[in-house]
């Protein structure tokens, strides 16, 4: 049995996920150029804004990522998994304990979303939303567990808990509940995300872009993108 959301077993992963998650950001930031680390605040910014959008919306989605997949795409899989972790951190520490653990899920979607963008999954909208597929079913599985053992299916959005709250009544313990959820409502959810972060990113001047080391590197984006616009 778990101690639920105020028992000693939360307390101690959160004390524990929070300390994982500070590794993480203290790990990857002192090696991001100037570029990247100014873009960090911006995308926690858009992950909190859309996140509390979503939150009150009552819909089983999240769509607080999309400034992470935002980076890990420019900047690559390190930068991503420091600002998931990052914003994780900003916002169980000063608006939702509850975030606190799920920095873990957070840093996986930007390492993901950046490796992918390396193997060049970005460059056409077809195999960006498939990469969006897979960060959500990740992102399900390891969410999963903290929902279910942490927070006893009240960590996520009142959809979320919906929709777990549903599969229990089908008899499915409560792990299995969350999991499905996960794999259900992740996918589409990181789809539509990668589909936002894709759109800011089309809004973004080309010569900012090709600011980003990575990006030239590896030519993430296709190939009219890496062109600065000529003034």
């Amino acid at each position: 049995m778990h101690g639920g959301v105020g028992g000693p077993a939360a307390l101690l992963a959160l004390c524990g996920y929070t300390l994982g998650a500070m590794l993480i950001v203290s790990g990857a930031v002192a090696g991001l150029p100037t570029t990247t680390v100014a873009l960090l605040p911006v995308a926690i910014t858009i992950n909190i804004v859309m996140g509390k959008i979503v939150y009150f919306s009552g819909l089983p989605l999240q769509l607080d990522s999309i400034g992470t997949v935002l980076v890990g795409v420019l900047a690559g899989p390190a930068a991503g998994a420091a600002t998931g972790a990052l914003a994780s951190i900003v916002v169980g520490m000063t608006i939702t304990p509850g975030a606190l653990p799920y920095a873990v899920t957070a840093a996986l979607i930007g390492f993901i979303a950046g490796t992918l963008a390396r193997a060049g999954w970005f460059r056409r909208l077809p195999t960006a939303l498939l990469a969006g597929g897979v960060i959500g079913v990740a992102a399900g599985i390891v969410s999963a567990p903290i929902t279910a053992f942490v927070f006893g299916n009240a960590g996520g959005t009142v959809g979320q808990s919906a929709v777990i709250a549903t599969f229990q009544a089908y008899g499915n313990s409560m792990l299995k509940a969350a999991s499905l959820q996960g794999l259900v409502a992740d996918p589409l959810d990181k789809a539509l995300t990668v589909a936002l972060a894709l759109t800011l990113l089309a809004g973004l001047p080309s010569g900012y872009v090709h600011r980003f080391p990575f990006v030239q590197q590896h030519r993430v984006l296709a190939v009219h993108r890496l062109m600065p616009r000529r003034t």
